[in-house]
C-alpha cells in the first residue's frame, strides 16, 4: 500500500518555557526545522496569545508544520505533515524537539491518503 503523506503528531513536554512564549523564537524553530529537512517553505503565520502562548503554522510545499504552546506547562503540541518522499517528517520533528529543548515527548505517525494501487482508493 502507498500513502500520499505522513502526519506526525507529538506531545512535547519539559520544553524551555521562555522559548515557548517567544513568537520570534518559536517561528525560527519551526521554519529552521522545515528548511533543515529540505522542505520548501511557502508561507508563515504565527500569533502570540496573552498572557502567554504561541500558535503558528509553516506552510510548506509538502504540506505543513504547526505548533501550539503552553509555556506555563512547558508543553507544546506539534504536528508535521509531509506529502511525497522528499521530506521525512521525523527529521523535522527531531529538529523541533532539540531546539525547544524538550525533556520528553510522545508521538504517533499516521499515513494519509492510503491507496492499495495507483488510482484506487483503499478506504472511504
Amino acid at each position: 500500500m502507498n500513502a500520499l503523506g505522513r502526519h506526525v503528531l507529538a506531545e512535547v513536554y519539559g520544553c524551555n518555557r521562555s522559548i515557548l512564549d517567544d513568537t520570534v523564537k518559536v517561528q525560527q524553530v519551526m521554519v529552521n526545522a522545515a528548511l533543515k529537512a529540505g522542505a520548501d517553505v511557502r508561507e508563515v503565520a504565527f500569533h502570540k496569545f496573552h498572557p502567554q502562548g504561541v500558535s503558528g503554522v509553516v506552510v510548506i510545499s509538502e504540506s505543513h508544520v504547526a505548533v501550539h504552546t503552553w509555556p506555563e506547562y512547558g508543553y507544546a503540541a506539534v504536528d508535521v505533515f509531509t506529502c511525497g518522499t522528499r521530506v521525512d517528517p521525523w527529521d523535522v520533528m527531531s529538529s523541533i524537539l532539540r531546539d525547544l529543548e524538550a525533556e520528553n515527548y510522545t508521538a504517533t505517525e499516521t499515513r494519509r491518503g492510503i491507496f492499495q494501487e495507483a488510482g484506487v482508493q483503499a478506504a472511504s
